[in-house]
């Protein structure tokens, strides 16, 4: 089970990167505006003027979809728990016994209690 915990976290990680890495290389919203002003070289890409936000859109979208595969394997696998032998949880617990703990030190029988103005400090 540890094994495929590791895959899945492993496989998680990478599409967390890979994600990050083709959100930021993708244009923005904003961006057909100034490409229109002449700002932007459109059939110069490396994929065509509309070739690459089609594959990194879908890359992108490729990628979720392994992440949240992922999140929910480990999600599943994280909440798998052994089946308990005896049933309760409880009845493995130690229970400490009244006798072996300490006692308390008696205060002596001429002391008067710690109140009021003996507590404080004398100047």
């Amino acid at each position: 089970m540890t094994v495929l915990m590791n895959i899945l976290q492993t496989v998680q990680i990478l599409a967390a990167i890979g994600m990050i890495g083709l959100i930021l290389m993708q244009h923005g919203k904003g961006a057909d505006a100034g490409a229109a002003f002449g700002g932007g070289a459109g059939s110069a890409s490396l994929f065509g003027a509309t070739g690459g936000a089609n594959f990194l859109s879908r890359t992108t979208a490729l990628l979720a979809a392994v992440f949240l595969v992922c999140t929910l394997g480990l999600a599943y696998f994280g909440n798998l728990r052994p089946a308990a032998p005896s049933g309760s949880v409880l009845e493995g617990a130690v229970i400490p016994s009244p006798a072996a703990a300490p006692a308390a030190a008696p205060a002596p029988a001429d002391a008067a209690p710690a109140t009021g103005a003996a507590q404080i400090p004398g100047k």
